[in-house]
């Protein structure tokens, strides 16, 4: 709880990560609503999801998880307005550097650091990859239940306030299981 000259802050200040992860969970499962998304677009937000843990593992610093979502948020914007800029192929790329990067650093240890970040991101890719050859329902199936497994991640790290900062992984829970459940309740239905 935070105490601010002798009082309470306000609950919904203390959550305003996960408030965040739910608009913004929320706005893109109307995206995918309403067909301004697909499976594979959404797949590139499980995509950016792993590249924030796996980038502040990397660099060892869980305060750049932010600038890190802004990376992804610009790249895949730039996705979505530039033929031929595949938000999906430039976040592979950046997560392979930053794992080097880590990788030279020395960060290979502790082992729930770039070791472990670095394996999830590798599931990451091929689930990525599936989604894109497989057609619906399926493929809005099994986005939605890595979202909803990187959900469970994030939860877990808010918990144990490690790798990403914790409003990270609180926004980031918020908006994985709101966007993941949608978009399997979404892929059945239709």
């Amino acid at each position: 709880m935070t105490v601010v000259a002798g009082r309470r802050t306000p609950w919904l200040l203390r959550r305003w990560a996960a408030l965040a992860g739910i608009v913004f969970g929320g706005a893109l499962a109307l995206a995918f609503a309403r067909g301004f998304s697909n499976s594979a677009e959404v797949a590139q937000v499980l995509t950016a999801a792993g590249f924030v843990y796996l980038g502040a593992a990397a660099l060892g610093r869980p305060s750049l998880a932010w600038p890190l979502f802004g990376v992804t948020f610009v790249l895949i914007g730039v996705g979505a307005l530039v033929d031929g800029f595949n938000a999906f192929w430039a976040l592979v790329v950046l997560a392979i550097a930053l794992a080097v990067v880590g990788v030279v650093r020395g960060a290979i240890r502790p082992p729930w650091g770039l070791p472990l970040q670095a394996a999830a991101m590798a599931a990451i890719i091929g689930i990525a990859l599936v989604v894109a050859a497989l057609g619906q329902p399926w493929a809005g199936v099994l986005v939605g239940l890595g979202l909803l497994g990187h959900a469970v991640w994030d939860a877990r790290h808010l918990r144990a306030r490690r790798v990403v900062a914790p409003s990270m992984a609180e926004f980031c829970c918020a908006l994985d299981a709101l966007l993941g459940a949608a978009v399997i309740g979404m892929s059945v239905v239709a």
